[in-house]
């Protein structure tokens, strides 16, 4: 070991044993003086045997306790109280030691008694002065670049996001704000709590902050939200802390500071599912994920690798979306037998050598076009994918032997005015009608649009955002239902446990939010004003889309099931003969570019659909078209 490394790591440290072995041999001298100070008459004495033996045992004690594992620099609570069990236990032991030896002869009793909180005082205070200066010199030091911030919400969280940026020269923690009345005019780690959330605006005015931390981890996206609005009105810059859920599932690390997302003000509560019976339905199993690259399929895919299955397959058109999820879970379950497949999922040939191949039980189809306004004009290729690939996939699972089928669906498929809807209701016609005749259980899961998912709104709008805008809005008063990936994911799991084959479930998605809003709001978050800074541009509606979305269709009466955030709708029956025969035909117009009698086979299956292409009257002028407002 070099000399720079013995100065930089040994020494430093025999220094504080040295130090605590004279701090040892002056406390045991200190309690003998007190205790003789009590009776002046005696005289103080010292067998020669007594300190050898305190060092030599109260030292094995220390090395014991891990007494030396703790640096002076960050000593704390845990610190002092593991000088308080050293002082303890060495008292006891050296009470031991000293009555074998010599009686405890010259050794009063009460020495005893006072020696542990001696020598604790004495072990302590040198820490904590040594933390106090180290700690009083950065705030002395500070630079001129060090942010002056206000922690919101001074719980456990608020607490410990404090003691981190004591020790970041970037930073300096003025005080909190809490709700906590307990609270009112205390002091956490030496910072005062200034005021309740109510009052945020005034005192981070008054103590001239530079910045808001949000310490809320616990925090719902209502709370979030009125929070997010108090720092709004400060006008100052605000970051927060991950969420407990996002800190347990590994996305994110605890305290670590980021910016407000949209998906902290609209996600909902975390969602508690039966691990128990989805663990029952996956565990050990052999899973097929289709479209398992994209936003929901890519998320699936993880949830699946997680719960321990036998073997995952995945079948990807999108080449880099198959390289990106295949890498990420090769690295992080390295014993999981993966299979990547590299294919359109409408391509028989290829799914039937797969499905041979690989035996799945459970299969979880995700792969479709969503993307409303795009498909609006292209018949043929919404059919042929979110239709006859959908058909093709179930008929496959039907006939090997596949023991549960989910058909991941979507909301705009109720009353549907799109293409797209339109195809995904007649998809789940398929897969709840063909469960009754099939072993297989075919189950459909119906949500609505999900939060930052590929080609949604969310990320177009802070695109726009990012370029100065505008930001392109259809229609004032046009609304969604949001979620986000995971919440939507878990729940989809948790339906494919309880269902029984040929339902549609459809997931509590809380209340829609107007995409006005959404917008404003994620202006806000960019740091800029919305209408002033970045415009908003309201285009119209186009055709085939809604004002509002819905979950059920009137005639499906939906109930409850066992878990309070999945719905179950009633299975509307179709002709099984006649649904056959118009898949047949709308394959035989796929073959051969027929549009029109695809229409012919929609509107058969769908007589309620409409197929006008005038986009819908409203109050608005169009000025541009963009494809916002639906994912």
């Amino acid at each position: 070991m070099s000399l720079r490394k013995w100065v930089g790591t040994v020494h430093p440290r025999a220094a504080v044993v040295l130090h605590d072995l004279l701090v040892t041999a002056l406390a045991w001298w200190v309690a003998k003086e007190l205790r003789y100070a009590l009776d002046p008459k005696l005289i103080i004495t010292f067998e020669p045997y007594e300190f050898p033996i305190v060092l030599m045992v109260q030292g094995l004690i220390y090395a014991w306790t891990g007494l030396y594992k703790g640096v002076w620099r960050f000593a704390s609570l845990p610190d002092l109280w593991n000088i308080l069990r050293a002082a303890i236990v060495g008292t006891v032991a050296i009470g031991v030691s000293l009555f074998l030896y010599g009686r405890l002869d010259g050794v009063p009793r009460s020495v005893l008694l006072l020696y542990p909180f001696v020598l604790a005082l004495f072990l302590g205070t040198p820490r904590l002065a040594y933390r106090f200066w180290k700690d009083s010199r950065i705030d002395l030091f500070m630079s001129a670049k060090t942010q002056r911030v206000l922690i919101v919400g001074a719980d456990s969280a608020g607490e410990a996001l404090a003691r981190d940026l004591h020790r970041d020269s970037r930073y300096m923690v003025v005080g909190f704000v809490d709700d906590r009345r307990s609270l009112r005019g205390a002091r956490i780690n030496g910072k005062p709590v200034l005021g309740s959330l109510e009052q945020l605006p005034e005192v981070a005015k008054e103590s001239a902050v530079q910045m808001l931390l949000i310490a809320l981890p616990g925090a719902g996206a209502r709370q979030m939200r009125q929070v997010v609005e108090l720092c709004d009105r400060t006008g100052l810059p605000y970051r927060t802390v991950p969420k407990l859920e996002d800190v347990v599932a590994g996305r994110a690390q605890f305290n670590q500071i980021k910016e407000v997302s949209i998906e902290d003000l609209l996600g909902r509560d975390a969602v508690e599912l039966d691990w128990t019976k989805i663990r029952e339905t996956l565990t050990g199993r052999r899973v097929l994920v289709t479209g398992g690259g994209g936003s929901i399929g890519s998320e699936l895919c993880r949830q699946v690798a997680r719960l321990g299955v036998q073997a995952l397959t995945i079948v990807e058109s999108c080449e880099y979306n198959l390289y990106q999820i295949s890498q990420e879970l090769r690295a992080a379950y390295p014993e999981l037998l993966l299979n990547s497949m590299l294919t359109d999922c409408g391509d028989p040939i290829a799914m039937r050598r797969l499905f041979a191949e690989s035996k799945p039980q459970v299969v979880f189809h995700a792969a479709a076009y969503k993307h409303v306004p795009m498909l609006q004009g292209q018949l043929r290729t919404a059919v042929r994918n979110n239709v006859l690939a959908t058909r093709a996939v179930a008929d496959l699972s039907s006939e090997m032997g596949v023991e549960c089928f989910v058909l991941i669906s979507t909301d705009k498929a109720v009353n549907p005015t799109s293409v797209m809807g339109a195809c995904k209701r007649i998809a789940e016609i398929w897969c709840q009608n063909l469960n009754a005749h099939s072993k297989t259980h075919f189950i459909t899961v119906r949500f609505g649009n999900v939060l930052d998912s590929a080609g949604s709104v969310v990320p177009l709008f802070r695109q726009q955002i990012q370029s100065g805008g505008p930001v392109t809005v259809t229609h004032p008063e046009i609304s969604r239902y949001f979620m986000t990936i995971p919440e939507a994911t878990q729940l989809i799991l948790q339906a494919a446990a309880i269902g029984q084959g040929g339902e549609i479930f459809a997931l509590d998605m809380g209340e829609p939010v107007k995409i006005r809003d959404l917008a404003e709001q994620m202006i806000r978050l960019a740091g800029k004003k919305p209408g002033t800074e970045v415009s908003i541009v309201y285009t119209g509606l186009r055709s085939g889309e809604k004002l509002f979305e819905e979950l059920f269709h009137p005639l499906e009466n939906y109930s409850a099931t066992t878990h309070n955030k999945i719905f179950l709708a009633q299975h509307r029956p179709v002709s099984w003969e006649l649904l056959q025969a118009q898949m047949v035909k709308a394959a035989e117009a796929v073959r051969s570019f027929n549009e029109d009698e695809l229409r012919q086979c929609v509107s058969s299956l769908l007589p309620s659909f409409s197929w006008s292409d005038a986009a819908p009257s409203g109050n608005v002028i169009p000025l541009r078209r963009n494809d916002i407002g639906e994912k």
